[in-house]
């Protein structure tokens, strides 16, 4: 095995998404995320600094904003869950 020059290393590509055999289906999928949480995670991750009120609001909000379509998703999924069995009851149970 052959290590090359070890002090000045040459890096090739990096790693490539494997093949898929169905590539409209992955398209629409990173479009669908595109969509959802277009922005970059804020300055500073998930770190919370528990020592600053004002700096621990302004990253909660951060969050808050970076996840603001995940968030959106999810409420009109719940409403779905909620609303199509009652509307489905309601027009088995009270047909006019």
């Amino acid at each position: 095995m052959e290590l090359g020059n070890v002090s000045q290393p040459v890096y090739g590509p990096g790693p490539q998404p494997p093949a898929s055999s169905t590539p409209g289906l992955v398209a629409m999928v990173h479009g669908f995320l595109r969509l959802v949480q277009p922005h970059a995670l804020p300055a500073g991750g998930c770190l919370l600094p528990w020592g600053e009120s004002g700096r621990h609001a302004n990253t909660l909000l951060g969050l808050l904003v970076y996840e603001l379509g995940f968030l959106v998703c999810a409420a009109i999924g719940l409403l779905f869950i909620i609303l199509v069995p009652l509307l489905g009851c309601c027009f088995c149970c009270c047909r006019c």
